[in-house]
């Protein structure tokens, strides 16, 4: 008889393990501007990675100790958790993509190229193929040229905050930028397979963006494409037009 009873208990035991509730959680996330494909994956591995320990602390250390923000293309994140229903809220940020970068030794034998993103870092070239597989950018993006032996940080801010300042019209011409060794700043324009070279000289490139917008503006109105627009002289500037449309 003792031994029948001590069966049960243990056949009790072991159904008793076996409903136990597996610490699963409900989640949410919101990409942003983040290619879903990709941050998907990592949510799914967050995910797993809270439910180990229940920990937000474990999760965090996980994303810092794998380097993840920059492997996932993020520029920022929140995770919130809510315990009475067990409900994960994941928010990602993702930088756009500004230029398609072409970066170059001055002896001009060595090159590689990158993505400049809206916070001034440069991406691995698939992150573009990722934004253009979700439609997350619009049209293709602009090739910019780049010394290596020039860049730094404040060089790359300064073209970032110039390229958000063109207007929508003005961006969907800009076929290319180009930076050279004296930080002289070129655009090339196409307009009806036209193309036109713009010099901005070293400095004041905000103030000089202006008056070609206003140059861009009369060129449509007056169905005109210049072949050249020189402001590196802001006192001083020099049009040169083609034939008419």
């Amino acid at each position: 008889m003792m031994k029948f009873l001590l069966l049960m208990l243990f056949c009790s035991n072991l159904v008793m393990a076996n409903e136990r509730p597996v610490n699963k959680v409900k989640y949410k996330t919101y990409f942003g501007n983040c290619p879903i494909r990709v941050v998907g994956q990592l949510t799914l591995k967050l995910v797993k990675t809270f439910e180990e320990n229940q920990s937000l602390k474990d999760v965090k250390d996980y994303i810092i100790k794998g380097n993840l923000t920059e492997k996932y293309y993020i520029s920022n994140y929140e995770i919130n958790y809510e315990p009475l229903t067990k409900f994960l809220k994941f928010q990602y940020s993702c930088p756009l993509p500004m230029a398609r970068v072409q970066l170059y030794k001055s002896e001009g034998n060595e090159s590689y190229s990158a993505i400049l993103v809206e916070n001034g870092q440069f991406y691995d070239s698939i992150y573009e193929q990722l934004m253009i597989a979700e439609n997350k950018i619009e049209q293709d993006l602009p090739s910019l040229a780049l010394p290596v032996e020039e860049i730094d940080k404040e060089l790359k801010e300064e073209l970032v905050r110039f390229i958000k300042q063109i207007s929508p019209n003005l961006k969907k011409l800009v076929s290319e930028y180009i930076v050279t060794e004296k930080h002289e700043l070129m655009l090339i324009l196409s307009s009806s397979n036209q193309p036109t070279t713009v010099f901005l000289g070293s400095d004041g490139w905000d103030e000089k963006l202006t008056k070609i917008h206003k140059i861009i503006d009369y060129m449509s109105e007056k169905k005109k494409i210049p072949v050249v627009i020189n402001i590196t002289n802001i006192k001083k500037v020099v049009v040169k037009f083609s034939d008419t449309i």
